[in-house]
């Protein structure tokens, strides 16, 4: 049977306690995280419970389904807690819902946002909905926190008595605004001045917030945008997670620490350790918020494997990393034979090299644009890992193919000139992030080098087959980055 554990009560939060940390085998027939036993309290009245509000997308000035937009013409409880986790429970009189259902603004940044997104991007180049969203999700107060569908799916699949992952490198919450609009949380887990261990696989490598951050920085400076806006800020985790969450898993992995501070850790499949915890100092943390998409259902998304997959293993190599003439099977699949889809994945690669993110195994694209249809650059955070290195196989696909977009190559080709540097307009879009600074200078100057090598790639398949041959033509225009340095205002 369960027994009882001690909590803790927080200063000023008198309705919650958490449970005391205690090493190992100091509490004998109790866990070594106490679960937190939430209960009513005599000062904290109980409001009514908030209906669940229905509502729809707003066509706005754009209409639904039409030729550029992305959206269509209109027309499992969580596993139950084991004896090992105390039974959690919490009244109507915690509750945080508000009594009143919240309107949906039609001018909402984050609807704004989807309704932008089109075949050229995931906003327009000059987008003030983009810079009123990043405004927002830095400011809005959180009205729910959860675990994201994957990890709720996933949840009990494991046993939590084993390290799944040594690093323990998944975390990440879905928030929610006052607004409707959701973010992904990715908190710190790594502090900028470290560089990921050289014997680290790249499969356990941390996931990096600062990362997130930068990574949507650079996208937008090399004119893809294709990774969603993404913003850092300082969360209560408190406040902000544990007094709005419904979740009764998610309650039950905050504990303070044996400094006072509040924690929590990530539930199986990923790691179910106070070792690979996360803490606030004492209820704040740093951490990163990416938009959301639109839902499946109003935007249907692909998920395809890389075709420059690594192999997830200790042993072993894919076919690309022993056949220099691999791209010329990939060539005969289609869609990589007769649409741009081998040029997105180049891209994809210039960007992926430039951050250091060994880690695409899958790309996504939205199936309303077809096959000629950008690549989403999503999940970034294991990027800006290594300064002192750069994994050149990360450019197999331009040195294989000797493949690139005239769009893209004059676009690196401004970013080398003194007066456009890359790390110089880095370092000047990051200073308007909250978290700022968000890049160490090593970092910043390792783009400028890493710059350097990929127009040499480009070079040599120039040398070797002609600028003809490897420069495609496409109708875009690239901009002058100095325009960001404007654009980028949050």
């Amino acid at each position: 049977p369960c027994t009882g554990t001690p909590a803790l009560a927080f200063p000023g939060h008198s309705h919650l306690a958490l449970p005391v940390w205690a090493p190992p085998g100091t509490l004998s027939g109790t866990p070594q995280v106490l679960t937190p036993f939430l209960g009513s309290s005599p000062g904290h009245p109980s409001p009514a419970p908030a209906p669940p509000v229905q509502f729809a997308p707003h066509s706005g000035s754009q209409t639904p389904g039409s030729e550029k937009g992305i959206f269509p013409p209109r027309g499992s409880s969580p596993e139950p807690l084991s004896c090992r986790r105390h039974k959690l429970y919490r009244e109507e009189q915690n509750l945080t819902s508000p009594a009143a259902p919240l309107p949906l603004r039609p001018e909402a940044s984050w609807l704004q946002f989807h309704l932008g997104i089109s075949r050229d991007g995931l906003y327009p180049r000059s987008s003030p909905a983009v810079s009123s969203l990043l405004r927002d999700m830095q400011e809005f107060p959180t009205i729910s926190a959860d675990y994201s569908q994957d990890e709720k799916a996933l949840l009990g699949a494991c046993d939590c008595s084993q390290i799944v992952k040594p690093s323990g490198v998944h975390l990440k919450l879905v928030l929610r605004f006052q607004d409707f609009g959701k973010a992904m949380f990715k908190p710190m887990r790594q502090k900028r001045e470290e560089e990921t261990p050289e014997d680290f696989f790249y499969f356990v490598d941390f996931q990096r917030h600062n990362a997130e951050i930068a990574a949507f920085h650079l996208d937008r400076i090399l004119d893809f945008r294709r990774v969603p806006p993404t913003v850092g800020r300082l969360i209560n985790v408190t406040k902000e997670i544990l007094e709005v969450t419904k979740n009764e898993v998610l309650q039950s992995v905050f504990f303070v620490s044996p400094a006072s501070n509040v924690c929590f850790f990530a539930k199986c499949p990923y790691m179910c350790k106070t070792e690979y915890a996360v803490c606030g100092n004492p209820h704040l943390l740093e951490g990163s918020l990416s938009a959301f998409l639109p839902s499946l259902n109003l935007a249907p998304r692909l998920s395809i494997p890389n075709p420059w997959i690594r192999s997830y293993s200790f042993h072993g190599k894919e076919e690309w990393e022993l056949n220099p003439l691999y791209c010329n099977t990939v060539r005969e699949i289609y869609p990589y034979s007769n649409s741009n889809r081998l040029l997105n994945i180049v891209d994809m690669a210039i960007f992926d090299f430039l951050i250091g993110n060994m880690d695409r195994h899958h790309y996504e694209m939205f199936t309303k644009f077809g096959d000629d249809g950008f690549l989403l650059h999503l999940d970034n955070a294991r990027g800006f890992g290594r300064h002192s290195h750069d994994e050149i196989s990360i450019l197999a696909p331009l040195s294989q193919c000797c493949v690139i977009k005239r769009t893209t190559l004059l676009r690196l080709q401004l970013l080398a000139e003194p007066e456009y540097r890359l790390s110089d307009v880095m370092r000047e879009s990051l200073l308007q992030d909250p978290l700022a600074p968000v890049l160490t200078e090593p970092h910043l100057l390792a783009l400028d080098r890493r710059l350097q090598l990929v127009l040499a790639a480009v070079g040599t398949c120039i040398d070797t087959f002609g600028e003809a041959t490897v420069v495609a033509n496409d109708t875009a225009q690239p901009q002058s980055p100095a325009a960001h340095r404007a654009k980028l205002d949050t």
